[in-house]
C-alpha cells in the first residue's frame, strides 16, 4: 500500500467523472471554514487517530490541507491503518483556488 500524489487538476477531472471519491480536509477548523472543496469531510490532522472509526473502510479518499504537508502525513496515517486506495492533494486547497476554482479564496 502506499500514497498516490494526486494533482488538483488531476482530482478535477476525477469529480467531474462522478468518481466516488471521498474528500478528507484535515486543516484547522478557522481554515475549513474560510475555504475549501464542497462536499468535504472535515476531521482536523490532530483529531485523525480519535475518529478514524468516522471513516469507511475500502473508500477511495483524497486527504486536503492548505499546501499538502500536513495531508501527506494523515494520508500516511490512514494507508498505515489499513485505509486504500488514499491520494494526496498536492499543493491543497491553494492549488486547488490556482488551477480548477478561483472562487475558493486562498489565504
Amino acid at each position: 500500500m502506499s500514497v498516490t500524489q494526486l494533482s488538483a487538476s488531476v482530482l478535477q477531472e476525477k469529480l467531474q467523472q462522478d468518481n466516488k471519491l471521498q474528500l478528507l480536509d484535515v486543516r484547522e477548523q478557522n481554515e475549513f471554514d474560510f475555504a475549501r472543496i464542497e462536499g468535504s469531510q472535515h476531521i482536523p490532522l490532530g483529531e485523525i487517530v480519535g475518529r478514524i472509526a468516522e471513516l469507511t473502510v475500502g473508500a477511495e479518499y483524497v486527504v486536503i490541507c492548505h499546501h499538502g504537508v500536513r495531508s501527506q502525513q494523515a494520508a500516511t496515517y490512514l494507508d498505515q491503518a489499513g485505509f486504500s486506495p488514499i491520494y494526496n492533494l498536492v499543493g491543497g486547497i491553494d492549488a486547488w483556488s490556482v488551477s480548477c476554482d478561483g472562487s475558493v479564496l486562498r489565504y
